[in-house]
């Protein structure tokens, strides 16, 4: 029986549609990008609200740190940076930026400055004290349930962190910096003293 070389061609394309031998293959390498994609971004999502939650951690600490002092001097300072350089462990700490503010609230309400300083950690893991971000007597805006104890003090923390993922350089550039705040009354004293820093009574005593 002679057979055309249009139903040879068709035979063979019947066989190649009817053969099932590579399909899972095949279906293996369209999928693995895909769950390779899925399985890292799951991880990142995960460290980055780790981080996020750590930056948080940091504030609070800094502001319960400084809170249960009578005074304070630079070394103190510091020493509160290290402390929260230790809570970021093991991301690096060097996008760590705070802040460390006291905030008088006078008789009609308003919060006012009374000291401020910054803290930066470089690369190799020294704490400085940077310029201030707050100028003594700005005035502040503060939660409205803190405020409303007119005659007080609240020590205000400050902390920002620029996570940056441990792959995918793009997702990178659209993560924003994780920004954190915490306020604590004074424990010991009506105010927290900073002597070296211009500020040594308090001013409602």
């Amino acid at each position: 029986m002679m057979v055309s070389p249009m139903q040879k061609m068709s035979l063979r394309v019947r066989g190649l549609l009817a053969d099932r031998s590579g399909l899972a293959a095949v279906e293996f390498a369209i999928i693995l990008p895909v769950m390779v994609v899925m399985v890292f971004g799951v991880v990142e999502i995960s460290s980055a609200i780790s981080a996020d939650r750590k930056a948080t951690l940091a504030a609070r600490t800094l502001s319960d740190l400084t809170s249960q002092m009578k005074s304070v001097a630079d070394a103190d300072l510091k020493n509160f940076g290290q402390t929260a350089k230790a809570i970021m462990t093991p991301y690096p700490a060097s996008p760590l930026i705070s802040s460390i503010t006291q905030v008088y609230i006078d008789a009609s309400g308003v919060a006012k400055v009374q000291w401020s300083k910054g803290l930066t950690i470089d690369p190799s893991g020294k704490v400085d004290i940077t310029m201030a971000p707050h100028n003594k007597d700005d005035i502040v805006p503060l939660p409205s349930t803190l405020v409303a104890a007119k005659g007080t003090y609240v020590i205000w923390s400050k902390v920002s962190y620029k996570y940056t993922p441990a792959v995918g350089y793009v997702v990178a550039k659209t993560i924003d910096p994780f920004d954190s705040a915490a306020y604590t009354r004074p424990r010991t004293e009506l105010c927290v003293t900073y002597p070296t820093g211009g500020y040594a009574t308090c001013q409602g005593s």
